[in-house]
């Protein structure tokens, strides 16, 4: 099974820099970003290491997504966001799931064994969102299927006719979501391991809490109400 990572950048210079040691070492037959627009020196950085640019075309993280599966040509894709959330580490693990049967890896924040970058916050109200809305997608989408921890978390990998599949049509953060709620409606396979989230590295995070929250949460009543 040929094995393609796709990266998702969008001005991730900082971490870009930081982690480039350690994704020249992943071992995949393809690799190469889609770039929403850098003008931080994000794509003078990938083309000075030799990593092709997909040109993102439609606005969003799930159009980015859409057009990278796109470009692919392997069987088994795996997503990374190199901005110090995701452990480079783990991409071999998500791509072992991917060989041992399952449809979809998800790299959880939530798992006994996992670290989330909130878990020494007072208050850490994008932890306590992420696991409000995992449970509810649980309730809604997992009946009599096993648990998923993280349903939310971007970090994943998936087969090509899985993705195709579930068909997933977000544009924006909530793309990933919508795929494991498709994949639990399917009766697709979701295998998790636990990963340590790190903290972003340069700039801030995209997905704006209240925003992102409000966009969640509109999926969720949305596709209740429609039975998607």
């Amino acid at each position: 099974m040929n094995r393609t990572i796709i990266l998702l950048t969008l001005d991730e210079i900082d971490g870009l820099r930081a982690l480039l040691p350690s994704m020249q070492a992943f071992d995949a037959e393809e690799l190469f970003a889609v770039d929403g627009g850098s003008a931080d020196g994000t794509r003078q950085t990938l083309e000075d290491n030799g990593i092709r640019i997909v040109d993102q075309v439609s606005r969003g993280r799930g159009a980015a997504i859409r057009e990278g599966v796109l470009a692919a040509t392997g069987d088994h894709i795996v997503l990374f966001s190199p901005d110090g959330n995701e452990d480079p580490a783990d991409v071999p693990r998500l791509f072992e799931l991917l060989a041992g049967g399952y449809d979809m890896a998800i790299a959880s924040r939530f798992l006994p064994d996992s670290v989330n970058e909130e878990d020494d916050d007072l208050l850490p109200f994008r932890k306590w969102a992420n696991i409000f809305f995992g449970r509810a997608l649980n309730i809604g989408w997992g009946q009599n299927r096993p648990f998923v921890s993280d349903p939310i978390n971007g970090f994943r990998g998936f087969s090509r006719h899985a993705f195709f599949a579930m068909s997933p049509q977000s544009n924006g953060f909530t793309i990933e979501y919508e795929m494991t709620a498709r994949a639990l409606r399917l009766g697709l396979s979701i295998g998790e391991i636990p990963t340590r989230e790190g903290p972003r590295l340069g700039g801030g995070s995209k997905a704006l809490s209240i925003p992102t929250g409000i966009a969640f949460l509109r999926f969720l009543i949305g596709h209740w109400i429609r039975g998607i």
